[in-house]
């Protein structure tokens, strides 16, 4: 069942980010992450009371209140998770597509590979703060009394409302709108195209870029959608099942898979940032070129894990090439969403950013559902892997075909 859930969460919040996406475009965007992050504040609240709201709905009053700590397999319960586990992913997709809106129109299409890859990496820390809160926040519970620790998790999810909900209040107070909203010109290079005719009394272009043009119809965009399937694909491989097959593939502990995991995370921080400079510094803004060396990386580096023995010093090196390889992956993962945004331009930024991250979230899906099928069907982790190598090296292909998209389409809007 859960299993399930994740997966409808996944399918959720990619459709969320493609609708908020669009809407995203056309509203403001400080309301509208205060909108979103209050409803995820409440449903995290929701959370901590599931056993009753579960026990509520399931009308009867048998200790389902206790039933996480008790170790319950109660449906009820389950299902009360589920749902708010897909309603949660479903807000969380209102965050992304206004953030990125508001950076494309605050900093200039030759920075902006830079200056949104530094702003990736807080889904990296923030999600590697949460879980060292939440684990601390266990570990108190489990200290004096023997029964201490029961219903300590509902704080694990209490707390991260709580910082949500200051969240909230710093970006109602201060979080600038456009640069428009601000009552200041355009940023240099994101003005409209002088090359179309003007309106005379509104000095806006007389035929105004549109989302079916810049977007939907856009043969790049649609192949940044792909990409990103492949990238997220091959993410997946090692966030959702990284533990179990290093645990029965490599032979490691639980606390060294989980040790190396970690380290894939934080090699991935430090490839976003890298990707965003090279590209702006190297590159000349056209992130499509150094994506396709990343992504070959990637490949070879996955292939070099799994032939790599684990006995002796040679398991030193296997680790490392999967380090390596969260440190290639992650610089495309970013620079998807710069490209999209610098090929639709800033006035579609939420909607192109949306779009491909549907493509995002059904990889993620996919690949959790076929490496598991997988390894289940064959009894071993081969199959799975090599799938994977094979998607990371399409991934490859699919970005040497975007290889003379030009920076940014400004001057086409």
């Amino acid at each position: 069942m859960l299993g399930n859930f994740l997966f409808a969460g996944g399918i959720v919040y990619g459709i969320s980010k493609f609708l908020n996406g669009i809407v995203g475009d056309r509203c403001n965007s400080r309301k509208m992450l205060c909108f979103g992050l209050l409803a995820c504040t409440l449903v995290n609240v929701a959370f901590g009371f599931a056993p009753q709201i579960a026990a509520w709905f399931g009308g009867g009053t048998r200790s389902c209140a206790s039933a996480p700590d008790a170790g319950s397999s109660s449906v009820a319960l389950a299902w009360t998770f589920g749902i708010l586990l897909v309603l949660n992913q479903f807000f969380q997709g209102t965050g992304f597509p206004p953030c990125a809106r508001l950076i494309a129109f605050w900093v200039p299409p030759n920075e902006l590979a830079t200056k949104m890859s530094v702003w990736n990496t807080s889904h990296s820390i923030g999600g590697g703060l949460v879980a060292k809160v939440c684990g601390v926040i266990m570990g108190l519970g489990v200290i004096g009394a023997a029964n201490q620790g029961v219903g300590m998790w509902r704080w694990c999810f209490w707390s991260m409302a709580a910082l949500g909900f200051l969240g909230l209040v710093l970006m109602w107070l201060w979080l600038p709108g456009t640069p428009k909203e601000e009552g200041l010109p355009d940023l240099p290079g994101t003005e409209a195209s002088t090359s179309q005719p003007l309106n005379s009394s509104t000095s806006q272009p007389l035929n105004p870029p549109s989302a079916l043009r810049m977007v939907f119809l856009n043969p790049v965009i649609w192949m940044l959608g792909l990409c990103n399937f492949g990238i997220n694909a091959t993410r997946a491989l090692v966030a959702d099942w990284g533990p179990t097959l290093l645990q029965e593939a490599k032979g490691l502990s639980s606390s060294d898979a989980g040790t190396v995991i970690m380290l894939f995370e934080f090699a991935g921080i430090a490839g976003m940032l890298f990707a965003g400079w090279a590209t702006d510094r190297l590159f000349g803004g056209r992130a499509p070129r150094l994506c396709v060396f990343l992504m070959a990386l990637t490949a070879g580096l996955l292939a070099a894990f799994w032939f790599l023995p684990t006995g002796g010093w040679t398991k030193y090196l296997a680790m490392g090439s999967l380090c390596l390889a969260g440190f290639c992956l992650y610089g495309p993962q970013a620079l998807t969403g710069v490209t999209a945004t610098n090929t639709s331009t800033k006035v579609f930024a939420g909607t192109s950013i949306g779009f491909i991250s549907l493509f995002s979230y059904i990889g993620v899906s996919v690949s959790g559902k076929v490496c598991g099928s997988l390894a289940q069907a064959s009894h071993g982790w081969f199959q799975p892997v090599m799938a994977i190598i094979g998607v990371a090296a399409v991934g490859c292909v699919l970005f040497i075909c975007l290889w003379n998209v030009r920076a940014n389409s400004y001057g086409d809007s």
